[in-house]
């Protein structure tokens, strides 16, 4: 199966010669040798594929370049250098007509601040992307009447926004764009300006609506929990450059650098981690102990935490046909908690950390 979108030597650069600055990165050039010269080089050589189906998430602080390597995306940005392909045609070698086709009908956008009409009513902002591509009045209303029942808004169709919360304008939002049907959804920092408890309803609202429509979405935000909870795979930003990609496994226990270390300190890891992530798959027959209780390789964290506190010794991983894969420490369970940069920590007995600690902790 062929990725869905892919992103091939991406680079943003504003001000003066930007294609000139472009070789000059290309060389090895610092993004800060650029400044003096007037030169900002927002996304500097961003690669990556998003498959079919995938919650892809593009983390980072203000000004890592996030949000500008969304925007080359759907062709709102023209790159200075490199390439955007969906569905294996390049957008970025499209005409301008055409690629205002490809937005309203295959790519749509959820924004930060809602963008909703106020003086429309909450189906006619539902309905306004379908109203953009033609779609007569009577489908283009049920389609987003369907949209925002998917969202949790029935009822509210005849609603003006000002009369709804951040967290139904925001729904909102997400309606409009799953109206459209369109292929692939953007999310700029679609949650951010939501309280933490509305944040955390839409995040689920999210997870639960991917379970069933299945959308190839890339969502950008600032929060690694964030992305964390929602990203089958997450790309790490800074300066501009993307450096690292990988699952919430990866980049909890294998940063690739010690920025991406210090990211993870104060991330929970028993909401993360399974028993897959930190079982050790070099197993010898006398540490194996299968006649009582184990785990699967999916056991959550927490879980194999309760398991190990029952044991007096490590704790078997089995497969779905009972067999061993992996054994899980005590020692191991303290050490993907205790040490931030998820290195299990060396122990010279189970119980010299207590258990009781690491459960009350997962």
């Amino acid at each position: 199966m062929s990725s869905r979108l892919e992103a091939a030597g991406l680079y943003k650069v504003f001000g003066r010669r930007p294609d000139n600055a472009v070789e000059q990165l290309r060389k090895g050039a610092d993004r800060e040798e650029l400044r003096s010269d007037g030169t900002t080089a927002a996304v500097i050589d961003a690669s990556f594929t998003v498959e079919p189906g995938e919650i892809f998430v593009v983390m980072g602080l203000s000004g890592s370049g996030k949000s500008t390597l969304l925007r080359m995306l759907n062709g709102l940005l023209e790159p200075t250098a490199g390439h955007v392909r969906f569905d294996d045609q390049d957008l970025t070698a499209l005409s301008d007509r055409a690629l205002r086709e490809v937005r309203a009908h295959k790519i749509s956008m959820v924004f930060q601040h809602f963008a909703l009409f106020p003086h429309r009513s909450v189906l006619e902002n539902a309905a306004y992307g379908l109203a953009v591509q033609g779609v007569p009045r009577r489908e283009r209303e049920a389609r987003a009447a369907e949209a925002l029942a998917l969202c949790g808004l029935a009822g509210w169709e005849k609603s003006w926004p000002d009369e709804l919360s951040g967290g139904m304008q925001q729904r909102v939002g997400l309606a409009r764009a799953l109206a459209t049907d369109a292929d692939l959804l953007l999310m700029d920092e679609s949650f951010s300006a939501l309280d933490p408890l509305i944040r955390r309803d839409m995040q689920d609202q999210l997870i639960e609506l991917q379970k069933e429509l299945k959308k190839t979405i890339v969502f950008i935000t600032h929060d690694l929990n964030e992305a964390m909870r929602l990203g089958d795979r997450i790309a790490v930003m800074r300066d501009g450059r993307i450096v690292q990609i990988g699952t919430a496994e990866d980049i909890l226990i294998r940063p690739a650098n010690d920025y991406v270390a210090s990211f993870t300190q104060d991330v929970d890891r028993s909401r993360i981690l399974t028993a897959a992530s930190v079982m050790d798959t070099e197993v010898r027959g006398d540490e194996a102990d299968c006649d009582c209780e184990t785990a699967t390789p999916d056991t959550p964290f927490g879980e194999l935490c309760a398991i190990s506190a029952r044991l007096t010794h490590p704790v078997s991983v089995l497969d779905k046909d009972g067999e061993l894969v992996g054994v899980v420490p005590r020692a191991r369970l303290v050490g993907f908690l205790g040490d931030e940069h998820g290195e299990p920590a060396p122990c010279d007995s189970p119980g010299d950390h207590g258990v009781e600690k690491v459960i009350a902790r997962a």
